[in-house]
């Protein structure tokens, strides 16, 4: 799983009021929030990459832009991701689903000089919650008598189950329990395996709730997103971010979180 401060270099301080030239890449729903964004912050959208128009998706095109937001699918993320490494431009990706070739991406960002960011949500509350999240099952670690689980909702149109941020959520809770081996997308009855349990619901940014249960009490954490613009922000936020930077980085680097 991506962290931060891996291989980081900077070429010159970044100018956080600077007014961006953004590649859109995706042109969903998503895509289309960024959009609003990034024009009321004053920034101006170059390319907009959709089904429809794939074969712009060139370093020609690419490189009329300082940064470029990916927000595509798993199947087409890395090629993306290459292309703007290729194109000379960073590059802020929110698509989930293609961890498992994260290694080869970063390999690749880092032979090619070039600068990515990822992560699996983008909201400024979220972020929060993932360290709140850590914070919690280091303290409740040693509580065997507690079972943990974790459940995500959203809207019917999410392709993808469990969500990015729950798998995000889960690994963290892994890494304090070394008696879960992995997640699983379903209630197994299996002690090596922490359950989320993906709900699909209209309408619904996005809620995602970790519990701990024992037989005298419940402890429950949860983050409700009520729209699309947090994520959107935090994706604005992130391409400033790494403007004129060389690299990998993640949102904990955006937000300064040790």
């Amino acid at each position: 799983m991506p962290d931060s401060n891996m291989n980081i270099t900077e070429t010159k301080p970044s100018d956080k009021y600077a007014s961006l030239k953004i590649a859109l890449i995706g042109y969903g729903k998503m895509g289309k929030a960024i959009e609003s964004i990034a024009l009321e912050q004053g920034h101006t959208i170059v390319l907009k990459i959709s089904s429809s128009n794939k074969e712009q998706l060139n370093k020609d095109e690419l490189s009329k832009a300082d940064v470029a937001i990916e927000f595509t699918n798993p199947e087409s993320a890395p090629e993306n991701i290459k292309a703007c490494i290729n194109a000379g431009i960073p590059v802020v990706s929110g698509s989930t689903g293609w961890l498992q070739q994260w290694e080869e991406m970063a390999d690749y960002c880092r032979q090619h000089n070039g600068t990515l960011l990822y992560a699996s949500n983008f909201s400024v509350g979220v972020n929060i919650f993932f360290e709140i999240n850590r914070q919690l099952a280091r303290l409740m670690k040693s509580r065997k008598e507690y079972k943990v689980h974790l459940e995500e909702i959203h809207h019917t149109h999410k392709k993808d189950a469990p969500s990015g941020t729950a798998i995000t959520l889960a690994e963290s809770v892994m890494e304090q329990f070394p008696g879960l081996k992995k997640w699983s997308n379903a209630d197994t009855g299996n002690e090596g395996e922490l359950t989320i349990i993906s709900k699909r619901i209209d309408p619904a940014p996005g809620t995602h709730s970790v519990y701990y249960d024992s037989t005298v009490d419940s402890i429950e954490i949860k983050h409700t997103a009520h729209s699309r613009q947090g994520f959107a922000s935090g994706a604005v936020m992130a391409a400033v971010f790494v403007h004129n930077k060389k690299g990998l980085y993640s949102m904990k680097d955006v937000l300064s979180i040790s």
